[in-house]
């Protein structure tokens, strides 16, 4: 019987899960100019400024175009989720992920990027400078006034992408974490440049914007700076996932720590000396507009509610953990984003288990 079998010679690229040829892949694997939401956002806007300002909906419609021209251009080079011959070598989704996993250089890391990755990002933040301006006109003219609250939670929810994939670059990297769940955060990163979304940002990014909101009003003085975290989890208890963080990890030092430099702009280290200027001088609690005198530098703890305001201390943060976890230093080697992002997706990947193991 065995005789009588035949075999057939199949390619071996064949067998590669990554290999992509339908349309209706192609499609799936490109970048989002607009959402449909976002899409309908800027018709309303358009059909109610035409009759005000023709030339102004002119000069919308170029820009729209022009992000929409990027975006064709950004979709011409190869999918980071197929297999591609490239120029000197053979690249997967695989060895992306495995090129992220064993990358423990310290630095920018511009250069180890994927060209796909750094063209979108650049597509990114022209999405979010048009929307901000968006956002201002609706402000200026009353007829679209209705508009700038929606124009505004795009933009902020657009900087938590370009947040996410910091912290995704900083997760992969911490060799603390197990390798495979690293690799599903490389994962999660392969698949935020490809398509520039992300569900789980797009889920953490609301409790993130509250939680920056009420910073301002739970650190109106600086002292012995206890009870912040608890009066913080008072405030904002519509959100499960952050009480559960809350109640789960505080008890860290490092999570409470990066907890305290995110709700008073302050460095852990600048912290530590404020603590102990105003111990050795008897002081009970300072103001925010005195910090900067007691430390003897210029400190910008009152930040507003722009989402500039939230991005520029959230990269001031990120590179003091790092050059802490590179020189070996006390306080937190991760941002509070950080910490949260991985708490989030932990508890995700633990639903999932528990949900495939009940079948």
């Amino acid at each position: 019987m065995a005789k009588d079998l035949e075999f057939t010679s199949v390619d071996i690229t064949e067998f590669f899960d990554d290999k992509t040829t339908s349309s209706d892949n192609q499609i799936q694997n490109d970048i989002i100019v607009f959402t449909d939401k976002q899409r309908t956002m800027i018709s309303d806007l358009i059909a109610v400024l035409e009759p005000i300002n023709s030339y102004r909906c002119e000069k919308i419609r170029e820009r729209i175009h022009d992000l929409e021209s990027l975006v064709a251009s950004i979709k011409r080079f190869p999918s980071l989720l197929e297999r591609h011959e490239l120029t000197a070598d053979m690249r997967t989704p695989q060895s992306l992920i495995d090129s992220l996993i064993s990358n423990q250089n310290e630095g920018d890391n511009t250069l180890q990027l994927p060209s796909k990755a750094t063209l979108g990002k650049g597509f990114l933040v022209s999405k979010i400078h048009t929307f901000s301006s968006l956002r201002k006109l609706c402000k200026r003219i009353p007829e679209l006034n209705h508009l700038e609250p929606d124009f505004n939670l795009e933009t902020v929810s657009m900087m938590f992408l370009l947040l996410a994939e910091d912290v995704y670059l900083n997760l992969i990297r911490d060799t603390s974490i197990p390798t495979e769940f690293r690799r599903n955060l490389a994962m999660a990163l392969l698949l935020l440049w490809e398509h520039r979304n992300d569900q789980t940002i797009s889920d953490i990014a609301p409790v993130l914007q509250t939680v920056w909101n009420a910073r301002r009003k739970l650190a109106p003085a600086f002292g012995t700076m206890v009870g912040t975290s608890e009066l913080l989890l008072m405030s904002i208890q519509m959100d499960q996932q952050w009480i559960k963080f809350i109640k789960q990890k505080l008890g860290t030092p490092e999570v409470s720590q990066a907890m305290e430099e995110f709700l008073f702009g302050l460095s852990f280290e600048q912290i530590n000396t404020l603590r102990s200027i105003l111990k050795e001088r008897g002081i009970a609690a300072v103001g925010r507009d005195e910090v900067s005198s007691f430390l003897g530098q210029h400190v910008k703890i009152d930040a507003g509610l722009d989402y500039r305001d939230f991005y520029s201390m959230y990269t001031l943060r990120r590179d003091n953990a790092r050059a802490r976890r590179r020189m070996n230093l006390p306080g937190p080697h991760k941002t509070l984003e950080d910490y949260f992002i991985l708490f989030v997706m932990q508890q995700n990947k633990e639903i999932q288990s528990n949900d495939t193991f009940a079948k």
